[in-house]
């Protein structure tokens, strides 16, 4: 007998104190690919409107790992607190402007679901992926499945080359993403843990305090981008090397902040209670380090910050 629960939504956090912003430069941090020329809209099907996701959480995930992203997303459709200073919302606003001009997509998460005991078991092969989809999928027929999997599940075709996927079965768009700090973290839980390529530089703290958690903030950011601008690989792309496809984030590797050039992060802010490093602030004062995007007016790479 399958065991899943409804759990419920997103939790109240604490407010965050104002805190002292600093400037934190990190030149060297990691070699990555140069940012791809400009994108282009093949004129495929993107998301518009609401957007409603449906969320499954996959094994033993921990309670500060749920929240990040429980936060994240409530956030996109939330300003910052006193509005100083950049807030997800407006990386929100850019990955809209996709689709609309000055309308942002309103973001709700209709429902939570939690698999604790492995169903299925911990490698998700494609064929685990579909019974998972249509699993998130019951009840909200319209909704994009969010796919969370645990430190010690392993999802097919993560890690190589991608620290998050997004793609559709019959027709429904979906994204997955694991949790990298334990399979593949020099590769897509930089830049909180040294790289597995490229010069060594200073790892940045992570601003939850979790390294699981705000990479795959990362990711999900990276995953919610992509599923809008490109849901059935007809959209906003271009073709890389090897066929490879790059996207809205994937465009602008290992950016973060102003300045940033491939190898170097850019200034980001760092929490002077914590250490932790951050460009967007959230829901109640949430912080967060979110990924640069492609900017299609500008057809350069844009950060938050």
């Amino acid at each position: 007998m399958e065991l899943w629960g409804r759990i419920s939504a997103a939790p109240h956090g604490l407010l965050a104190l104002s805190l002292l912003l600093l400037l934190l430069a990190i030149p060297n941090a990691t070699a990555v690919a140069e940012p791809a020329s400009a994108l282009v809209d093949h004129g495929g099907e993107m998301l518009k409107g609401n957007l409603d996701l449906s969320i499954l959480f996959y094994g033993q995930l921990g309670r500060i790992q749920k929240n990040a992203l429980r936060a994240f997303l409530k956030s996109l459709n939330q300003n910052a607190r006193g509005g100083a200073e950049p807030s997800v919302s407006s990386w929100w606003h850019m990955v809209s402007s996709y689709v609309h001009n000055d309308k942002d997509i309103a973001v709700r998460v209709v429902q939570q679901y939690v698999d604790p005991n492995y169903t299925h078991g911990k490698v998700m092969t494609r064929d685990f992926i579909k019974i998972l989809v249509e699993k998130a999928l019951v009840g909200f027929p319209h909704a994009v499945p969010v796919i969370v999997a645990a430190r010690d599940v392993t999802v097919e075709g993560l890690c190589i080359g991608r620290c998050s996927e997004h793609g559709d079965i019959d027709g429904k768009p979906y994204v997955i993403l694991g949790n990298p700090e334990t399979e593949c973290p020099g590769a897509c839980a930089w830049p909180f843990h040294k790289a597995d390529y490229g010069p060594a530089g200073p790892v940045l703290k992570p601003p939850s305090g979790d390294i699981g958690a705000d990479a795959m903030v990362i990711s999900l950011a990276s995953g919610l981008a992509s599923v809008v601008s490109n849901p059935f690989r007809t959209g906003l792309f271009q073709l890389g090397h090897k066929s490879s496809v790059i996207e809205a984030t994937t465009a602008c590797p290992g950016m973060f902040g102003t300045g940033a050039t491939p190898g170097y992060t850019g200034k980001v802010s760092v929490d002077i209670r914590t250490g932790g490093a951050y460009n967007a602030v959230g829901f109640k004062g949430k912080k967060f380090l979110l990924p640069a995007l492609w900017n299609p007016k500008t057809e350069s790479c844009w950060t938050v910050m």
